[in-house]
């Protein structure tokens, strides 16, 4: 079965000077104000599209890594990952970065890259943005 998640965008005004909330609708855990400075210049306490994205990628890919060790038969104890999406004005979102660092009992570091880029390979949000630049850096702790 399926499962849908929603999310919904109020915007008033134009581009460079309206402001907007996006709304998580699924989980009810918040709305929060984005605008095009805060996408383009600084964040300033707003949002972005891109950070959202980072969000989303930075989760499943800690999903995935976690659930390729496991069934692996080397479940880690901590996977920390941040995604750092680059977004160009008049361009648009040129690449994303993954950084990871795990915990992992009874792995080697070869052991470790390879489980990273296939976890890389095959989250769900990286084969979304799969015609995106998506780079990684695996350390093991």
């Amino acid at each position: 079965m399926a499962t849908i998640r929603k999310a919904t965008t109020h915007w008033e005004g134009n581009l460079l000077e309206g402001e907007g909330q996006v709304s998580l609708e699924s989980s009810g855990i918040g709305t929060y104000a984005v605008s095009w400075p805060s996408r383009a210049e600084q964040a300033n306490g707003k949002t972005s599209p891109e950070e959202l994205i980072a969000a989303a990628h930075s989760s499943c890919y800690s999903m995935a890594l976690s659930h390729g060790l496991a069934q692996a038969g080397t479940p880690p104890r901590t996977v920390d990952t941040s995604a750092e999406v680059t977004f160009k004005p008049g361009t648009g979102i040129t690449g994303i970065h993954l950084t990871v660092r795990a915990v992992v009992p009874g792995l080697d570091a070869e052991g470790f890259a390879a489980a990273a880029e296939n976890a890389k390979k095959n989250c769900p949000v990286s084969q979304a943005l799969a015609g995106m630049e998506i780079t990684l850096t695996a350390t093991l702790d």
